[in-house]
């Protein structure tokens, strides 16, 4: 059974479903713990820094996008940690579930169009394609 399992989250619905299925899939184990991993994107946090009063409020509006997530994990008692990474998403989410040897990578599918996808790829699918572990789309 799987004892680590990293959730890629970004606070969006796909996310919410993503927590859901990582709760449902963690109750099957005692022993399971979440590592919930959040990544800040360097070609959007330029903007969000520009936008906030300070670094307090950056950290706090990056943490409300995770508190419907963080309440859903704790409502079910799970063991999880949140760790903040920066870089761009996909690489970022790759490097750090590689080097840290997770069992499972449960992560939202964003849902582009299949021009979008073609063009620029989604996370999950670059997640998909180097991962060295078993992953879990939601949709």
């Amino acid at each position: 059974m799987y004892k680590k399992i990293l959730l890629a989250v970004d606070g969006s619905v796909h996310s919410l479903r993503a927590a859901k299925e990582a709760v449902k899939i963690t109750s099957l184990c005692t022993d399971c713990t979440v590592e919930v991993v959040y990544v800040v994107d360097y070609s959007k946090s330029k903007d969000e820094v520009l936008h906030s009063l300070g670094k307090e409020e950056l950290e706090h509006s990056r943490r409300k996008k995770l508190l419907p997530i963080e309440e859903q994990l704790k409502s079910s008692n799970l063991t999880y940690q949140l760790k903040l990474l920066h870089g761009e998403p996909g690489p970022a989410i790759v490097d750090y579930a590689n080097k840290e040897k997770f069992d499972l990578v449960i992560i939202g599918s964003r849902g582009l169009n299949s021009l979008q996808e073609m063009v620029l790829g989604s996370v999950s699918h670059k997640v998909v394609k180097r991962v060295k572990c078993p992953v879990l789309i939601v949709k």
